[in-house]
Formats: C-alpha cells, sequence, structure tokens
C-alpha cells in the first residue's frame, strides 16, 4: 500500500503480483486482483484483472464481498470504456447502479454514486434533447455567474442521480425549491421553469 500511496506504480504492480500470487483462496485474490488492475500499463490489462477480480467476488459469494460490487462494475465499465466498447461499458456502469445501496453509507459510496452516475451519462445513447439536457444548460449558465448557493441545491441531486425514480424526483424537488426563491436573472428563472415543465410532462 505504501509504494501505491508514494506513486511507485512499478513496485506497487510487483508487491500485488506477490499477494496475487500468495492467495489462498477466492477473497484474498479478489482484493488482489482489484489491487493489480490499477496498475497496469494498458487498458487491456486493465480489463484482465478487473474481470479477474469481478470472477473471483462471484465465486465468494458472500456478504465480504456484497459491497464490492458497485465499484467492481464500475472499474469493469471504465476499462470496457477506454476500450471504446460503449455498450458494454454502458452494461457495467447500469450493474453498478443496482449495487450502490449495497456500499456501505458515507463519502465512499456518494464518491462511488457520482462516479457511476457520469458513466451512465457519458455513455447514455443519443436522444432527442429533453428535461435533463435544460437541467444541464441551467447549471452551466450558473456556474458561469458563480451561483454558489444555487449550484449547492442543484448539483448533487443532478450529479448523483443513478435515473431511478426517486433521484429524478430529487433533481425536480430542488428545481421547484430554487424556483419557489424566484431570485435567479428573468433568462435563468424562465429557463428554470421550463426545466420544471419538461420534467412534469414526462
Amino acid at each position: 500500500m505504501q509504494a501505491e500511496t508514494e506513486g511507485r506504480d512499478t513496485r506497487a504492480r510487483e508487491l500485488f503480483l506477490r499477494a496475487w500470487e500468495a492467495a489462498e483462496d477466492d477473497y484474498d485474490a479478489c482484493i488482489a486482483a482489484h489491487y493489480l488492475a490499477r496498475h497496469q500499463p494498458t487498458p487491456q490489462e486493465t480489463l484482465h484483472w478487473n474481470q479477474e477480480c469481478l470472477n473471483r467476488a462471484d465465486r465468494v459469494g458472500d456478504g465480504r464481498v456484497r459491497g464490492f460490487y458497485a465499484s467492481l462494475h464500475g472499474n469493469m465499465a471504465r476499462a470496457h470504456r477506454d476500450l471504446g466498447r460503449i455498450d458494454r461499458a454502458r452494461d457495467h456502469f447500469e450493474s453498478a447502479a443496482e449495487h450502490i445501496d449495497d456500499v456501505p453509507p458515507g463519502p465512499h459510496r456518494q464518491w462511488l454514486r457520482h462516479r457511476i452516475a457520469a458513466g451512465l451519462r457519458a455513455t447514455a445513447p443519443a436522444a432527442p434533447r429533453h428535461h435533463e439536457d435544460l437541467v444541464g444548460d441551467l447549471l452551466i449558465r450558473l456556474c458561469a455567474r458563480t451561483d454558489l448557493e444555487a449550484l449547492s441545491l442543484l448539483l448533487p441531486p443532478y450529479m448523483g442521480s443513478l435515473g431511478t425514480p426517486e433521484d429524478e424526483e430529487r433533481i425536480t424537488g430542488a428545481l421547484r425549491m430554487l424556483h419557489a426563491e424566484r431570485r435567479l436573472p428573468d433568462g435563468e428563472q424562465t429557463a428554470l421553469g421550463r426545466a420544471i415543465q419538461a420534467r412534469s410532462a414526462v
């Protein structure tokens, strides 16, 4: 771990490979493969070790690895995306989203949720303009004005949305609260109203 923390990737890879070779069961091998995947020189090798990690977790199949799957599928998704396999990446991001509630509450789960949400947005099929674009456009305008108060209300539900009905309602609720204050410049207030209207029509 110290070599990884210090940024000595080659040494870290050597040590994690030793841990892999010394693994006494699938759980130990799963942990070693996870760290090995983080120190590979090519996307193909990264994918190989992420797949090995996922396979070993499946073999363990008990509560010790239950909280791993959101991260494991997220890693698989990013590896496939790096190789240009967008459909495969999308499948794994969706699997990661299905397992997010198995991750213990805390900063790690929140960070992981945001990374999965970003992956889902990045791999979404091309589609006509819809309400999510309107929210994104509004956020860009708020960022340009550095409106931190409005951003602090809208960004958390937007950035953490995995597309569930509950997530969508959190975004809509934040939009409505901001709209009720009626403190944005006219153009942004109008854009805010359009975003709410579009979401209500879905």
